[in-house]
C-alpha cells in the first residue's frame, strides 16, 4: 500500500509533475505542416497535443489502452436512495466477467483492455448519515488499490465505476467541495421516483450537517462522504498523473471521485479529459466547476466507464490524423 497516512497522500497530491511542453509544442508544429487549413481539425488537434504532453512523447501512441471499472457497495443505500438493491453490484461484476455488459462491448470496439476491480463488496461503507463512510485505514486502502492498478506501460486509461447508490456519495462530495446545497447536485441516479429523490436529498443534507467539521479538507470529504470505488478512482487518477498516463474521465460519479485532486492542486486534473457529460443532473455543473468541457453529450447515464470508452475512438481518430496525414511537402500540395 503506497499511502500509510493521509499526510503521505496529501504530499503526493501536492507534488504533481507538469506535462511536457516540448512534446506538446512538437505536435503543434507538425499540425501546422499537414494538408489542411491550420486549426481545421479543431479539438482533434488539441487532443493530439494533450496526448503528447502527458505521455511525454513527440509522437504519442495508443498501443495499450485500459479501462478500469472499480466496484464498491454503500451503507447509505439503507436510506432508500437507489431504485436497485445493493446486491446488484455483485451481480453486475459477474456480468462484466461474463462479457454481457455495455462496457464489454464498448471496450472491445475501442480496442481497450477491461479490468474490473471489486473492492470488498461484502462490506459496504458506513452510512454517512450516521457515521463516516470510511475511516482513514479503509480510505487509504481503497486509494492505494486504485493507485497500484495504473502502470507505466499504459498509453491511455479510462476510469469507470459500479456501485449501487453511488450517485448519492458523488452528489455529497460535489456539494461539500463546491457548495450550493444538496438539491443542486442530486439527480435520479438509477431512476428513483420523486420520493426516492427526496430521500437522496435528505440523506445528503444529513451527511453534510453531521460531518461539517470535515468539509474544509478535500481528502476528509472523500473519506467521510465517498465510497471505496470513488476512493480508488481518486488514487488511480493521482497515479496516472505521477507516472505520465493521460486519463479519460467517465460520468458524474467518476468526475466527483477525481474532483478532490483539483481542490488540492490547481492543475490536479490537467492530465484528464471529460469524455462526456452524463444525463445525471449534477454532472454538467460539476464539469463547469472543474473547467472540464466534455467531448460528448449523448444523454448517457450508465456509468461503467461507458462514455469514456466511446471517447477513446475520438482520441484514436485524433492520433491517426496527426500521425498519418501527409505534410504539404510530402503530398506535393501547394500551401497558401
Amino acid at each position: 500500500m503506497p499511502f500509510k497516512s493521509l499526510d503521505e497522500l496529501r504530499a503526493a497530491c501536492l507534488d504533481l509533475p507538469a506535462g511536457s511542453e516540448v512534446a506538446a509544442s512538437a505536435v503543434a508544429r507538425r499540425q501546422d505542416t499537414l494538408t489542411k487549413p491550420q486549426g481545421s481539425l479543431g479539438k482533434l488537434e488539441a487532443i493530439a497535443a494533450w496526448l503528447a504532453r502527458w505521455q511525454g512523447r513527440d509522437m504519442p501512441r495508443l498501443d495499450r489502452v485500459k479501462v478500469f471499472v472499480f466496484a464498491g457497495n454503500h451503507g447509505v443505500t439503507a436510506q432508500g436512495v437507489s431504485a436497485y438493491p445493493s446486491e446488484v453490484t455483485v451481480q453486475m461484476v459477474a456480468n462484466f466477467a461474463g462479457g454481457g455488459a455495455a462496457i464489454n462491448q464498448l471496450a472491445r470496439i475501442a480496442g481497450a483492455e477491461l479490468d474490473v476491480i471489486p473492492l470488498d463488496l461484502d462490506h459496504p461503507t458506513g452510512d454517512f448519515t450516521q457515521v463516516p463512510a470510511m475511516d482513514e485505514k479503509t480510505f487509504l486502502a481503497a486509494v492505494s488499490a486504485g493507485y497500484d492498478a495504473v502502470t507505466k506501460n499504459l498509453d491511455l486509461v479510462c476510469f469507470g465505476e459500479m456501485g449501487i447508490g453511488n450517485t448519492t456519495p458523488a452528489a455529497a462530495i460535489s456539494a461539500a467541495l463546491f457548495g450550493g446545497g444538496a438539491e443542486k447536485w442530486t439527480g435520479r441516479g438509477t431512476g428513483v421516483d420523486d420520493a426516492g429523490l427526496k430521500r437522496k436529498v435528505v440523506a445528503i443534507e444529513s451527511g453534510l450537517k453531521r460531518h461539517a467539521a470535515a468539509l474544509a479538507d478535500p481528502l476528509a470529504i472523500a473519506a467521510t462522504l465517498g465510497g471505496r470505488e470513488l476512493a480508488a478512482i481518486f488514487g488511480a487518477t493521482l497515479a496516472a498523473r505521477r507516472i505520465g498516463v493521460p486519463v479519460l474521465l467517465d460520468g458524474f460519479v467518476c468526475t466527483a471521485a477525481a474532483a478532490p485532486l483539483a481542490k488540492l492542486h490547481p492543475t490536479g486534473l490537467a492530465h484528464t479529459i471529460a469524455a462526456h457529460v452524463s444525463a445525471e443532473s449534477g454532472h454538467r455543473g460539476l464539469l463547469e466547476a472543474l473547467g472540464l468541457p466534455p467531448l460528448l453529450d449523448l444523454g448517457m447515464r450508465l456509468g461503467e466507464g461507458s462514455g469514456a470508452c466511446l471517447a477513446v475512438n475520438i482520441v484514436r481518430s485524433a492520433l491517426e490524423c496527426h500521425a498519418r496525414m501527409a505534410s504539404f511537402a510530402e503530398a506535393g500540395v501547394s500551401e497558401k
